[in-house]
């Protein structure tokens, strides 16, 4: 097994965890927050994808899912088309809220062009150091794989409010 073909079972693995946190859910269970200052199902899943669709625009030279396929016009946030959510306070996290149907389908979007960007690459594609700046340097090995646990734990937070939706 490659190292592309072991990061595209883990972007896998992220799509097997986003769509049983997201569907069946309305849309106000999907904007629901345990309080003022957590995250909604809708915000973490919005997030993640963002997260994933910039770094991988990045790296591919492609401009993001989230403008060159619409979905910034689609999901109509009051936000910024570059925003990804890192740093959102509570009033911002609040304002990012959706449908079940346009969540997964921006989320599928941008796993689809993720994955098939991943099995284009090789060993020596994967080892090209993005930062030198840094010890060790930053490769898109290294990019990839803080995406991957950054989506993880995105979407376990997702299914850990999922499961407070449910037994509300």
């Amino acid at each position: 097994m490659s190292k592309a073909d072991v990061l595209v079972d883990q972007f896998e693995r992220i799509r097997d965890a986003v769509y049983p946190a997201v569907n069946a859910l309305s849309f106000e269970e999907l904007a629901y927050r345990p309080d003022e200052q957590s995250n909604s199902i809708s915000w973490l899943v919005w997030h993640l994808t963002r997260v994933q669709d910039q770094v991988v625009s990045s790296m591919t030279g492609q401009e993001p899912a989230w403008t060159a396929d619409g979905w910034f016009d689609q999901f109509a946030l009051a936000l910024d088309p570059e925003d990804t959510g890192v740093g959102h306070d509570p009033a911002k996290v609040g304002m990012v809220t959706s449908a079940a149907a346009p969540l997964l389908d921006y989320f599928e979007d941008v796993h689809q062009r993720t994955v098939g960007w991943l099995r284009s690459l090789d060993d020596a594609a994967l080892s090209k150091v993005l930062d030198d700046t840094r010890e060790p340097p930053v490769t898109v090995e290294g990019r990839l794989n803080g995406v991957i646990v950054d989506n993880l734990q995105h979407v376990g937070q997702a299914a850990y409010v999922r499961g407070l939706v449910q037994r509300r």
